[in-house]
């Protein structure tokens, strides 16, 4: 785990006791901390190894606390501990401004954060590959992954790779990142944030945090983004359209994951990385399960399994990639259109649709006059699709919707279409 004597002696409380809860209790620990830890869940709480203090930090004396660390899921504008830290004069922070303030006893390293609304999944995990490709020890975390406190620290020469959501970058106050990146600003999470004007602020702190000479690269493809790489100066700025040579990168189709890829090949030159290196980590990047993953190809036809586009925003990237696709989609609706993805229409062949939403998406593709199926399961669209594709067409997960009406969750989602699939005749 990653440790430091910068906590030694210090007395810290953990709010929230989910996997980077534990990995910071054990890791303070470690360091030589003391430490008070609270989760309202008892099975939580019984998961707790060490000399701990169990007590809800909301509530007790926070005098001689050096922080709150907080889960990133702590609704900081709702949550009473914001208010209750801040009349003790105690720091809420999380576990990314730790492994921050843990920086200075690690083997020399850079780190490289990745924050936007959508991509920064596939942008992290693409730079990781990069990476590792051209020989660079590398640690993917943060948002994705494993918890970062829990990883063994890097050798000399590494390079922590870190996906940063808003929630985490509110929790942080000294991360000074090598190399920080925006991929985009979209509306989201607008219940934690004074509207978006607060959201985007959030996403720029990444930047306001960084030394002068370190690298800043934004892809500029919408205002808010922009309007953050104009108020930093010496940004590189990003755009789809600088790449070239897409079709040889199988995982790495679509406009969306054009800008993925412009932006990793411009941190991996800020690196060091050689060109040569670059493409033969583009050509072998394996994608990111339930994202735009390649499941396999049966009779000439792909099927592609993106269960983790739970919104139509997300959805229509993943029409934009291929031009003749067999679509299901469906499940717990999160609007009533799919006006996001009806530029990309043309790219449909048919659809299959599942789910409570079934028949609000059927009636819009209808209208829409594309010929549809509605399958109801994901089990009958499967077969539905695959009796009625042909050689060269592609059969895709893209549900565009939450995963709870029929689901756990959108990796479940993904592993049965993956099942379904396996099951088809050769």
């Amino acid at each position: 785990m990653i440790t430091s004597p910068a906590f030694a002696g210090r007395h810290y409380a953990v709010l929230g006791l989910a996997r980077s809860g534990l990995a910071t209790v054990e890791a303070l620990l470690a360091s030589g901390a003391r430490v008070t830890a609270w989760d309202s869940n008892e099975a939580a709480r019984a998961k707790v190894t060490g000399d701990v203090t169990f007590a809800d930090p909301a509530t007790i004396d926070l005098t001689g606390f050096a922080g709150i660390v907080v889960s990133p899921g702590v609704p900081l504008n709702r949550h009473p501990i914001g208010g209750h830290a801040a009349s003790f004069g105690v720091p809420v922070i999380g576990d990314i401004e730790l492994f921050a303030q843990a920086r200075a006893s690690l083997p020399a390293h850079k780190v490289v954060g990745i924050t936007g609304t959508n991509g920064k999944s596939t942008t992290t995990a693409l730079i990781t590959h990069i990476l590792e490709t051209a020989g660079v020890p590398t640690l993917m975390g943060g948002n994705i992954g494993l918890p970062i406190l829990g990883r063994d620290p890097l050798p000399a020469g590494g390079a922590y790779v870190l996906e940063l959501s808003s929630y985490q970058i509110d929790i942080t106050q000294s991360l000074d990142c090598d190399v920080a990146v925006l991929t985009n600003i979209t509306p989201d999470h607008l219940d934690r944030y004074d509207g978006f004007t607060g959201y985007a602020a959030s996403k720029e702190r990444l930047f306001d945090m960084q030394s002068a000479g370190h690298v800043a690269i934004i892809a500029v493809e919408d205002e808010p983004s922009r309007a953050i790489a104009a108020r930093h100066p010496g940004t590189i700025a990003v755009r789809s359209s600088d790449v070239a040579g897409q079709e040889a990168w199988p995982a790495l189709q679509g406009p969306h994951n054009a800008q993925n890829a412009a932006i990793a090949i411009q941190v991996a030159r800020a690196l060091g990385i050689v060109n040569d290196a670059i493409e033969k980590g583009l050509r072998s990047y394996p994608g990111l399960p339930h994202r735009m993953q390649r499941v396999a190809e049966k009779r000439g036809v792909l099927f592609i399994n993106d269960s983790k586009a739970t919104n139509a925003t997300a959805t229509a990237p993943a029409l934009g990639a291929y031009p003749k696709i067999h679509w299901i989609l469906g499940g717990l609706p999160k609007t009533d259109d799919l006006d996001d993805c009806a530029p990309w229409f043309g790219h449909v062949v048919a659809g299959y649709t599942i789910g409570q939403a079934g028949p609000m998406f059927a009636r819009i593709l209808r209208e829409a006059g594309k010929p549809v199926t509605e399958s109801g399961t994901l089990d009958q669209a499967v077969a539905d699709a695959a009796a009625a594709a042909r050689p060269g067409e592609v059969v895709m997960l893209s549900p565009a919707c939450a995963s709870f009406d029929q689901f756990s969750d959108y990796e479940a989602r993904g592993d049965a279409f993956r099942r379904a699939v396996e099951g088809l005749p050769l």
